[in-house]
């Protein structure tokens, strides 16, 4: 299972100055690129908070207990910094590996601070492993050299 992260969850950092691109001779090209980052991580965002918002009401009237709307807010904003930094943090790992693509195990590698979280992480890819079906591989086919090594 792999992912590849899209400019708008990429940090600001990589994104402003100093970067293949950057000396744009327009001008206007990066500004209008950098708005558009801009819009759609403040949608990513919005999309996010108000998730994030649903499913803690959703949660306490399971519960019957009533949230103050700041501390929803507070819930929701801290669930976005902590799911930043784990993209972050996921982003380094399959850089550290030498890939430009995200893997499971970086994501499970990520969740080293949470111990449980790191446990439900690997039961669920072992499950996600275990509906996959089965497929053989396939053995590699010899060149000419192989055979006359193996015949001789």
């Amino acid at each position: 299972m792999q992912a590849t992260l899209s400019p708008p969850l990429r940090s600001r950092s990589t994104m402003e100055g100093g970067g293949i691109g950057s000396d744009d001779v327009g001008g206007d090209g990066l500004q209008e690129n950098e708005t558009e980052v801009d819009e759609r991580a403040a949608l990513l965002k919005d999309r996010f908070r108000l998730s994030v918002i649903s499913i803690a009401t959703a949660e306490a009237k399971k519960v019957n207990v009533e949230i103050a709307e700041p501390v929803v807010a507070c819930v929701a904003d801290l669930a976005f910094k902590y799911t930043e930094q784990l993209a972050k943090d996921v982003e380094l790992f399959s850089q550290h590996a030498g890939r430009k693509s995200v893997k499971v195990e970086d994501v499970i590698l990520s969740a080293h601070r949470n111990a449980h979280l790191a446990s439900l992480l690997r039961s669920f890819y072992q499950e996600l492993k275990g509906k996959e079906p089965q497929t053989e591989r396939k053995r590699k086919k010899s060149s000419k050299m192989d055979d006359k090594t193996i015949l001789n």
